[in-house]
C-alpha cells in the first residue's frame, strides 16, 4: 500500500493555523490602535478646533505623540496580517463583491492612517525645528488635517470594513450573532459619530478586540480541519 499523501496533513494544520493567526493578528492591532489613540486623545484634547498647536510647546505632550506614532505602523501591520488570514480563513467561499470591498476597505484605512500619522510627525519634525512657541497658521492647518483624517476618513473606512466583514462572517457562520450585531453598532458609530464625538474611535480596536478573541477560542475548541 502507498503511503498517505502529505498533502491532508499539511491542508489540515493550515485550516488550523490560519484562524490562528487572524486572532492573534486582530488582538495585537487591537491593542496597539487602541494605545496609540489614547496617548494621542490625552497628548492632545481637540475640542471645537480649540488648541491644536499648545502640544507642541509641551514636551511631556510631544513624547507621547511621538511614542503613538512610533505604534502606529506596527498597528498597521498587524491589521493587514489580520485582513489577509481571516480572507484566507475564508477562502473560496467568500462573496465576491463584499471581499472586494472588504479588501478595498482596508486598504484605504491603513493608507490613511498612515497618512493621518505622517502628518502628524511632520508637524513634530516642523516644531523641533522650529523651537517652541507655534501659533502659525501652518501648524493649525496641519492639526486639523491630522485630526481630521485620522477622524473622519480613516474611521469611515474603517465602519465599511466592520460593515463587510460582519456581513460575510454572518453569511458563513464564521461569527456569532452577538458578534454580527456588535459589528453593525461600531459600523453605525464610526460612520456617524467618530468626527464628532470624542473616544469614539476606539470602538474600532475593541471590536477588532472581540473578533480577535472569538478566532482564538474558536481555533482552540475546534479539532483540526474543523471550520
Amino acid at each position: 500500500m502507498e503511503p498517505r499523501p502529505e498533502t491532508p496533513p499539511k491542508a489540515r494544520d493550515r485550516a488550523l493555523r490560519t484562524p490562528r493567526a487572524a486572532g492573534t493578528a486582530g488582538v495585537v492591532f487591537a491593542l496597539l490602535l487602541a494605545a496609540a489613540i489614547v496617548m494621542i486623545r490625552l497628548a492632545i484634547p481637540f475640542e471645537q478646533g480649540r488648541g491644536t498647536g499648545e502640544w507642541l510647546t509641551n514636551p511631556a505632550r510631544r513624547r507621547a505623540v511621538r511614542t503613538a506614532l512610533e505604534l502606529v505602523p506596527f498597528a498597521g501591520i498587524s491589521f493587514l496580517w489580520f485582513m489577509g488570514a481571516v480572507r484566507a480563513r475564508i477562502g473560496d467561499a467568500e462573496d465576491k463583491f463584499l471581499a472586494t470591498v472588504l479588501l478595498g476597505s482596508g486598504l484605504v484605512f491603513v493608507a490613511t492612517l498612515f497618512g493621518a500619522a505622517a502628518a502628524a510627525g511632520s508637524l513634530l519634525a516642523t516644531a523641533d525645528a522650529a523651537g517652541p512657541g507655534p501659533g502659525s497658521q501652518l501648524w493649525l492647518l496641519g492639526g486639523h488635517f491630522t485630526y481630521g483624517l485620522l477622524t473622519t476618513y480613516s474611521m469611515r473606512m474603517a465602519a465599511v470594513f466592520v460593515f463587510s466583514t460582519s456581513a460575510i462572517g454572518h453569511r458563513l457562520g464564521v461569527l456569532p450573532r452577538p458578534l454580527t450585531v456588535l459589528g453593525a453598532l461600531v459600523g453605525l458609530t464610526l460612520l456617524f459619530v467618530s468626527g464628532s464625538v470624542a473616544w469614539s474611535e476606539l470602538a474600532f480596536p475593541l471590536w477588532a478586540l472581540a473578533v480577535g478573541v472569538h478566532i482564538l477560542v474558536r481555533a482552540t475548541a475546534n479539532p483540526p480541519g474543523g471550520r
